[in-house]
């Protein structure tokens, strides 16, 4: 097959899953085309039967802001066409679906499927929003085919959307290949000395990943526990986290990393990872986490839960329970036989259900189900 893909190529989960998807289609023989803003975070280097084509957006005098969505439209009519693309596979619903839809209208009787990959605040946040919902709720009842990465954002799609054809659950994935445990003792001491814990967190650093919450939990960690905090990321609420960091007086034990590409890298360095988030719909870089064996303290609200067995591979509480996670925190960084056990359910549970080998076939099928292969 054909396959154009759309997502934002910056560090967010939706963007990696479409990215990691394609080049995994790519190597079973598919043509892919990412049709996007900027060349896809994870996209590295040369890869056989991946293309890449340039979203540019026009700007003229006229327009208060460059129409992004329309010129993704003309791209996407452009590449197919050039290409004779058979799906225009979209991730994330605004405005990357209705982009889909207004192409396949411009390309008449073309055979094009649209395939929409819902990912979390495309409807949590983004599509609620009043000048959104219309828009959103057409472009994902005009998609071909719908899919989400969790149960719990299709129960919400449903519930805010009441679309007009099933959502299909395709849940995330991870490259046990690319994130699996390492020896990293030689490199571990640039961030912390030989009796300290290392807490990591990496995100987009938006107000729902929370990081308040996650700052004063590391603060009272600290002051029973030789530690430190490595934050991975970088976005609107870096400066508020930065001032709330010197106000507790932990600038010694806190390092801003900023956006990192090869976090497979930096995951091994962690003694437990982090993500007290308001909500996620499924919580991707958990999961990678879990792959390499780090005990995760996680967020009880949305996906996660269907990623992380509570008391196994990790612990999953209240997003405002500041004591929960400390105590959760403490048993898993002063018990060893405990943090161990829990690496290793992290990664049995990563290999036997989100195994990209398992997950991709799944697309695969959902292409079949609208007829699109």
């Amino acid at each position: 097959m054909k396959i154009g893909i759309t997502c934002y190529p910056s560090e967010g989960g939706s963007g990696v899953v479409a990215t990691e998807l394609g080049k995994e289609l790519a190597k079973r023989g598919h043509e892919i085309h990412f049709i996007t803003s900027s060349l896809p975070v994870r996209l590295r280097g040369f890869e056989k039967n991946i293309f890449f084509h340039e979203v540019r957006p026009e700007n003229y005098p006229v327009f208060h802001y460059p129409p992004y969505s329309l010129s993704l439209a003309a791209k996407m009519v452009e590449v197919a066409k050039a290409y004779d693309l058979d799906i225009l596979h979209t991730h994330y619903a605004i405005p990357h679906a209705a982009s889909a839809y207004l192409a396949k209208q411009m390309l008449g009787e073309n055979n094009l499927k649209t395939v929409t990959t819902l990912h979390g605040t495309d409807i949590t946040l983004v599509g609620q929003a009043p000048s959104f919902h219309s828009v959103t709720k057409f472009s994902i009842d005009e998609s071909d085919c719908i899919t989400s990465v969790s149960e719990w954002l299709k129960e919400e799609t449903v519930r805010l959307f009441k679309p007009n054809k099933p959502i299909r659950v395709i849940p995330n994935f991870v490259d046990v290949e690319t994130f699996q445990p390492r020896d990293i003792s030689d490199h571990r001491q640039q961030f912390a000395a030989p009796d300290e814990k290392i807490l990591l967190h990496i995100s987009n650093f938006r107000p729902v990943k929370n990081l308040s919450t996650l700052i004063k939990v590391f603060h009272q960690v600290s002051r029973k526990l030789p530690s430190r905090l490595l934050l991975v990321g970088d976005g609107p609420e870096r400066v508020p986290v930065q001032n709330l960091v010197k106000k507790l007086d932990l600038a010694s034990r806190v390092t801003f990393l900023g956006n990192q590409e090869y976090i497979e890298d930096i995951l091994p360095f962690a003694d437990a990872f982090l993500l007290p988030s308001l909500h996620e719909s499924f919580g991707l870089v958990a999961l990678e986490a879990m792959a390499v064996g780090i005990p995760v303290i996680s967020t009880n609200v949305g996906g996660p839960r269907e990623v992380v067995v509570d008391g196994e591979s990790g612990f999953l509480r209240d997003p405002m329970d500041v004591e929960g996670m400390v105590e959760a925190l403490l048993q898993i960084l002063t018990e060893p036989a405990l943090a161990t056990a829990m690496g290793k359910a992290g990664i049995l549970r990563a290999r036997e259900l989100f195994h990209i080998d398992r997950i991709v076939p799944q697309y695969l099928d959902a292409y079949d189900s609208c007829g699109c292969s």
